[in-house]
């Protein structure tokens, strides 16, 4: 699957099969994650991944009730923003960098096969707090959103044209 043919034709999928994801899926899955941009470089994220089911339902119960689909998924990831390593003249963009790693590992997911919904976590702090107290995160790790993947229970849509012309404007607004 080409880039923009995995743009375009990945939908948030939440109900999964039990086709478990091999270990080399959920590498390039990280990698994939890891390969974005980030503020100077500062690469300010870490991961959990978890795949014990017991695990994926308390997370579920700790980011609410949109993040049922993690109570049927395969495996999830917690992305983190990791204050240490953020820029220090701008902290604040580790949340754009977290949501940069998260959208490329939902693109690489799916152009795997792979389904996955991204759970907002960041910055609704009941939920953050839940996520690192059910972690046991260091004060420096923040949640920032949940991903819950799996091999989707029904075949997915084909591509879609989101394209809405009346929101680009050219050289002003």
């Amino acid at each position: 699957m080409d880039t923009i043919q995995a743009i375009t034709s990945r939908i948030s999928v939440r109900q999964f099969s039990n086709q478990e994801i091999s270990s080399e899926n959920l590498q390039t899955i990280l990698q994939a994650g890891m390969s974005g941009p980030s503020c100077v470089n500062a690469r300010d994220w870490s991961f959990i991944v978890v795949r014990d089911p017991d695990k994926l339902n308390k997370m579920a119960d700790a980011n609410g009730r949109p993040a049922e689909p993690l109570r049927r998924a395969k495996l999830g990831i917690l992305v983190c923003g990791d204050l240490e390593r953020a820029f220090k003249g701008a902290p604040e963009y580790w949340v754009v960098d977290g949501s940069i790693a998260a959208q490329n590992m939902i693109l690489a997911a799916h152009a795997l096969g792979i389904g996955s919904v991204w759970l907002g976590t960041w910055p609704q702090m009941d939920r953050v707090q839940a996520q690192a107290k059910l972690f046991g995160l260091p004060e420096t790790q923040i949640p920032h959103s949940v991903i819950a993947f799996g091999y989707p229970a029904e075949p997915s849509a084909k591509e879609k044209l989101l394209f809405e012309e009346n929101r680009v404007h050219y050289e002003t607004w």
